[in-house]
């Protein structure tokens, strides 16, 4: 009996851990209906716990999305990407609590060329269940729209700031795209959008295709393909403003 007893204090100490759910929010300023399931926010009316990119755009989110909690009852832990491994550690604390927790990127679907990924793989080596939530991702958007190919693809991420680097490596992925039939995808900041462009049409052939996707799912929507001999002739306007780049070589 006293190992029984035993066994049930431990036991009770010793708590589950809760469940990380992946939030999705919007690419910007559209209406929550339009690109959130309903499922999504009724995990956000059971959650009181965040890890967040930035405090102040996870809060308006969740405004947005109409909770039943006091958004100041709320607890959040933000993400800083030079957070060494036991700092974002840390962060899972209340799940490690019993605490089910959401993490918000700042746009889009967390994990994906985000700082969420860190946490995720913190997760999955301490056994916490994760689970991602089905949103907005702007790069899966853009391909979807492109006409490119959707059954080899590669996301680059930020290509280098230097012009002469930045040609350098765009070379190097139309190349690839080439022999290996693979769409290239990258992205860069929306104040550098007009340099990389240039740039794209100065280093890859006439024949090779470029979409440029900009403000995806929002009013001023911007989705084109065309060889990059089409673009030089008419350039978009694409300074400051969200875009996703894909190449295809033949």
């Amino acid at each position: 009996m006293k190992n029984a007893n035993y066994f049930y204090i431990f036991t009770e100490k010793r708590k589950m851990p809760g469940k990380l759910y992946l939030i999705p929010t919007t690419l910007g300023d559209t209406d929550l209906e339009k690109v959130i399931p309903n499922h999504v926010i009724e995990i956000l009316n059971q959650t009181r716990f965040y890890i967040v990119e930035n405090e102040r755009t996870a809060r308006r989110f969740l405004i947005k999305a109409k909770i039943k909690h006091k958004i100041d009852d709320l607890k959040f832990y933000v993400i800083n990407k030079h957070d060494k491994n036991e700092d974002v550690s840390k962060l899972l604390k209340p799940v490690l609590e019993g605490n089910n927790t959401g993490i918000i990127s700042e746009a889009g679907v967390p994990g994906v060329a985000d700082p969420g990924s860190d946490i995720v793989n913190i997760a999955h080596q301490k056994s916490i269940e994760v689970i991602p939530l089905v949103g907005p991702s702007s790069i899966i958007l853009a391909l979807m729209a492109s006409g490119m190919n959707g059954q080899n693809f590669a996301f680059a991420g930020y290509l280098p700031i230097k012009s002469n680097m930045r040609i350098k490596r765009i070379k190097f992925l139309e190349n690839r795209s080439r022999n290996e039939n693979q769409t290239q995808i990258f992205i860069e900041a929306p104040y550098r959008n007009q340099q990389l462009l240039n740039d794209i049409l100065n280093a890859c052939d006439y024949g090779t295709k470029l979409c440029i996707a900009c403000d995806i799912t929002l009013k001023s929507e911007f989705i084109k393909t065309k060889p990059i001999k089409e673009w030089t002739k008419s350039k978009p306007d694409i300074n400051k403003r969200p875009a996703i780049f894909l190449l295809h070589a033949s």
